[in-house]
Protein backbone atom coordinates (compact mmCIF):
# COMPACT_ATOMS: atom_id res chain seq x y z
CA UNK A 1 0.00 0.00 0.00
CA UNK A 2 1.19 3.96 -0.54
CA UNK A 3 0.75 6.56 0.73
CA UNK A 4 1.25 10.09 -0.12
CA UNK A 5 0.75 13.21 1.00
CA UNK A 6 0.57 16.57 -1.53
CA UNK A 7 0.78 19.59 0.88
CA UNK A 8 0.68 23.67 -0.30
CA UNK A 9 -1.12 26.56 -0.23
CA UNK A 10 -4.42 27.25 -2.21
CA UNK A 11 -3.85 27.56 -5.57
CA UNK A 12 -0.58 25.28 -6.03
CA UNK A 13 -2.50 22.84 -7.25
CA UNK A 14 -1.57 20.03 -4.89
CA UNK A 15 -5.45 18.83 -5.01
CA UNK A 16 -5.23 18.42 -8.53
CA UNK A 17 -1.71 15.95 -8.00
CA UNK A 18 -3.18 13.73 -5.73
CA UNK A 19 -6.91 12.98 -8.33
CA UNK A 20 -4.05 12.72 -11.53
CA UNK A 21 -2.46 10.28 -9.26
CA UNK A 22 -5.74 8.50 -7.66
CA UNK A 23 -7.22 8.20 -11.37
CA UNK A 24 -3.85 6.63 -12.92
CA UNK A 25 -4.45 3.74 -10.07
CA UNK A 26 -8.15 3.32 -10.48
CA UNK A 27 -7.38 3.24 -14.36
CA UNK A 28 -4.13 0.35 -13.56
CA UNK A 29 -6.88 -1.55 -11.58
CA UNK A 30 -5.58 -0.71 -8.73
CA UNK A 31 -7.72 0.91 -5.20
CA UNK A 32 -7.10 4.52 -4.96
CA UNK A 33 -8.68 6.66 -2.17
CA UNK A 34 -8.21 10.54 -2.30
CA UNK A 35 -9.12 12.62 0.94
CA UNK A 36 -8.56 16.76 0.25
CA UNK A 37 -8.22 19.40 3.44
CA UNK A 38 -7.99 22.46 2.77
CA UNK A 39 -8.02 25.65 5.07
CA UNK A 40 -11.13 28.10 4.97
CA UNK A 41 -9.54 30.49 2.17
CA UNK A 42 -9.12 28.76 -1.26
CA UNK A 43 -6.40 30.54 -2.81
CA UNK A 44 -3.54 31.30 -0.36
CA UNK A 45 -4.58 29.15 2.90
CA UNK A 46 -3.49 25.94 3.76
CA UNK A 47 -4.35 22.78 1.40
CA UNK A 48 -3.26 19.18 1.28
CA UNK A 49 -4.78 15.95 0.12
CA UNK A 50 -3.93 11.96 1.14
CA UNK A 51 -4.07 9.84 -1.31
CA UNK A 52 -3.58 5.85 -0.70
CA UNK A 53 -3.51 3.04 -3.28
CA UNK A 54 -2.89 -0.48 -3.81
CA UNK A 55 -4.11 -4.39 -5.01
CA UNK A 56 -5.67 -4.52 -1.23
CA UNK A 57 -8.76 -2.83 0.12
CA UNK A 58 -7.99 0.09 1.82
CA UNK A 59 -9.97 0.12 5.47
CA UNK A 60 -8.49 3.33 6.60
CA UNK A 61 -8.22 6.28 3.75
CA UNK A 62 -6.95 9.36 6.29
CA UNK A 63 -3.50 10.25 7.01
CA UNK A 64 -1.19 7.86 8.72
CA UNK A 65 2.52 7.40 7.98
CA UNK A 66 2.60 8.52 4.54
CA UNK A 67 5.67 6.73 2.12
CA UNK A 68 5.55 10.02 0.05
CA UNK A 69 5.18 14.06 0.78
CA UNK A 70 5.15 16.76 -1.53
CA UNK A 71 6.05 19.95 -0.29
CA UNK A 72 5.39 23.03 -2.48
CA UNK A 73 6.24 25.21 0.82
CA UNK A 74 8.14 25.74 3.81
CA UNK A 75 5.10 25.41 6.04
CA UNK A 76 3.60 22.59 4.35
CA UNK A 77 6.98 20.76 5.17
CA UNK A 78 6.73 21.47 8.82
CA UNK A 79 3.95 20.41 9.03
CA UNK A 80 3.82 16.76 7.78
CA UNK A 81 8.06 15.57 7.86
CA UNK A 82 7.24 14.74 11.17
CA UNK A 83 4.55 11.73 10.05
CA UNK A 84 6.40 10.20 7.25
CA UNK A 85 7.30 6.90 7.65
CA UNK A 86 10.90 5.63 8.29
CA UNK A 87 12.91 6.06 4.85
CA UNK A 88 10.03 7.65 3.00
CA UNK A 89 10.80 10.50 -0.11
CA UNK A 90 9.82 14.01 0.51
CA UNK A 91 9.41 16.00 -3.21
CA UNK A 92 10.38 19.70 -2.41
CA UNK A 93 9.24 22.80 -4.40
CA UNK A 94 13.17 24.17 -4.39
CA UNK A 95 11.99 27.83 -5.45
CA UNK A 96 10.02 27.88 -2.56
CA UNK A 97 10.96 25.77 0.64
CA UNK A 98 13.43 25.56 2.90
CA UNK A 99 14.11 23.36 5.29
CA UNK A 100 16.71 21.11 7.59
CA UNK A 101 17.59 17.65 6.31
CA UNK A 102 19.17 16.76 9.75
CA UNK A 103 15.69 16.80 10.88
CA UNK A 104 14.77 13.69 9.57
CA UNK A 105 18.22 12.22 7.96
CA UNK A 106 16.44 8.62 7.13
CA UNK A 107 14.03 10.68 4.61
CA UNK A 108 15.29 10.72 0.55
CA UNK A 109 14.96 14.60 -0.44
CA UNK A 110 14.54 15.16 -4.51
CA UNK A 111 14.51 18.85 -4.91
CA UNK A 112 12.96 20.16 -7.93
CA UNK A 113 12.60 23.42 -9.09
CA UNK A 114 9.48 23.29 -10.71
CA UNK A 115 8.40 26.74 -10.16
CA UNK A 116 11.03 28.02 -12.71
CA UNK A 117 10.62 24.91 -14.83
CA UNK A 118 7.00 25.34 -15.56
CA UNK A 119 7.85 29.28 -16.36
CA UNK A 120 10.31 28.13 -18.90
CA UNK A 121 7.58 26.84 -20.54
CA UNK A 122 5.31 29.20 -20.38
CA UNK A 123 3.12 27.22 -18.44
CA UNK A 124 3.60 29.03 -14.86
CA UNK A 125 0.11 26.39 -13.50
CA UNK A 126 1.91 23.72 -14.52
CA UNK A 127 4.50 23.58 -11.41
CA UNK A 128 2.06 20.95 -9.44
CA UNK A 129 2.01 18.54 -13.09
CA UNK A 130 5.76 18.89 -13.11
CA UNK A 131 5.94 17.66 -9.46
CA UNK A 132 3.40 14.84 -9.82
CA UNK A 133 5.74 14.07 -13.38
CA UNK A 134 8.44 12.76 -11.08
CA UNK A 135 6.70 11.50 -7.74
CA UNK A 136 4.70 9.14 -10.65
CA UNK A 137 8.34 8.70 -12.29
CA UNK A 138 10.28 7.28 -8.58
CA UNK A 139 6.70 5.68 -7.75
CA UNK A 140 8.08 3.07 -10.88
CA UNK A 141 4.66 1.53 -11.03
CA UNK A 142 3.23 3.80 -14.07
CA UNK A 143 4.58 4.22 -17.81
CA UNK A 144 4.61 7.82 -18.28
CA UNK A 145 2.39 6.88 -21.32
CA UNK A 146 0.00 5.84 -18.42
CA UNK A 147 0.57 8.71 -16.35
CA UNK A 148 -0.22 10.69 -18.82
CA UNK A 149 -3.61 8.98 -20.00
CA UNK A 150 -4.79 9.10 -17.00
CA UNK A 151 -4.29 12.61 -16.37
CA UNK A 152 -5.68 13.99 -19.52
CA UNK A 153 -8.28 11.77 -19.11
CA UNK A 154 -9.57 13.09 -15.78
CA UNK A 155 -8.77 16.76 -16.99
CA UNK A 156 -10.69 15.73 -20.28
CA UNK A 157 -13.77 14.85 -17.76
CA UNK A 158 -13.27 18.10 -15.96
CA UNK A 159 -13.41 20.35 -18.65
CA UNK A 160 -9.92 21.17 -18.87
CA UNK A 161 -8.46 19.36 -22.21
CA UNK A 162 -7.58 22.55 -23.60
CA UNK A 163 -4.34 22.50 -21.88
CA UNK A 164 -3.70 18.67 -22.81
CA UNK A 165 -0.13 19.55 -24.79
CA UNK A 166 0.88 22.01 -21.99
CA UNK A 167 0.48 19.49 -19.37
CA UNK A 168 1.45 16.88 -21.12
CA UNK A 169 4.81 18.73 -21.63
CA UNK A 170 5.13 19.50 -17.98
CA UNK A 171 4.53 15.59 -16.71
CA UNK A 172 6.83 14.81 -19.16
CA UNK A 173 9.29 17.59 -17.77
CA UNK A 174 9.10 15.97 -14.25
CA UNK A 175 8.78 12.33 -15.49
CA UNK A 176 12.52 12.90 -16.70
CA UNK A 177 13.88 15.33 -13.88
CA UNK A 178 16.86 13.97 -12.43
Amino acid sequence: MRELVFAGFGGQGVLTCGLIVSEIAVRKGLNATWIPSYGSAMRGGTANCTVKYGKDLIYNPSQEEPNVLLAMNTPSFNKFIDIMAPNGTVFINSDMVTYDPSKRPDLEYVEIPCSSLSEKIDHPKGANIIMTGAILKHLGEFTSMEAADGMNDLFEKKGKGKFKAMNTKALEIGFEYR
